[in-house]
């Protein structure tokens, strides 16, 4: 069964406490197994950046310079609809923001990004002021999921990665990809109840079949 979830969230940093419906990657689960999944992802574009840092402080540091780019720092200067509601905003095209934002471990860094509104393509998107920020497609793949609660941390990430990977073995999924930590609230949000997930590429179907 398709998801194209929506989530609503107060974005504090907007410093009005306006509420706006967050778009969700769209995917299709194609297996469940108690706490574990594995999806297929439909292609999608991501704002990307590169940062150094820990584990814990690499998100927060990239995640002004992607919601500048999603708030109107691009070369473009029209007002556009946001997903949902309509509002107008300041000079610079506004972008409506999606779930998850999405950080990895690459060449010694953390790439983390934001998934783009399935309305726009690499054509229609608006050039990044920043150039730390890049637009790339991710094609269609096949990710191994679990999903947790709890606070951003890497012990939290930690434990749940070795029950992701102890589940993959188990049932012969082989990895083609390093894995994305996910996170879908906002800071604010009661620890209890954020969505927080590890996915893992894998070739599709595992090699058990």
């Amino acid at each position: 069964m398709k998801r194209l979830c929506w989530y609503v969230v107060v974005i504090a940093v907007l410093g009005v406490g306006s509420v706006m419906a967050v778009e969700e990657a769209e995917y299709a689960v194609v297996l469940e197994s108690q706490a574990f999944e594995v999806r297929r992802y439909e292609p999608h574009i991501i704002a990307e950046t590169l940062v150094d840092g820990d584990f814990e402080g690499a998100g927060n540091r990239a995640f002004n310079r992607l919601f500048g780019y999603i708030s109107g720092d691009n070369r473009t200067r029209q007002e556009i609809a946001m997903t949902a509601p309509v509002t107008q905003g300041a000079a610079g095209e506004k972008i409506a923001m999606t779930a998850p934002v999405g950080q990895q471990r690459t060449d010694g860094r953390w790439a983390v990004s934001f998934v783009m509104p399935a309305s726009w393509s690499l054509e229609t998107l608006p050039e990044p002021e920043d150039p730390a920020v890049t637009l790339r497609e991710v094609p269609a793949r096949y990710m191994a999921a679990v999903r947790y609660s709890g606070f951003w941390s890497e012990k939290g990430y930690q434990r749940n990665l070795e029950k992701l990977q102890s589940w993959m073995q188990e049932q012969g999924f082989r990895e083609v990809g390093e894995p994305l930590w996910a996170r879908y609230n906002a800071p604010f949000m009661p620890w209890f109840l954020r969505r927080n997930e590890i996915l893992i590429p894998v070739e599709w179907p595992p090699a058990s079949d």
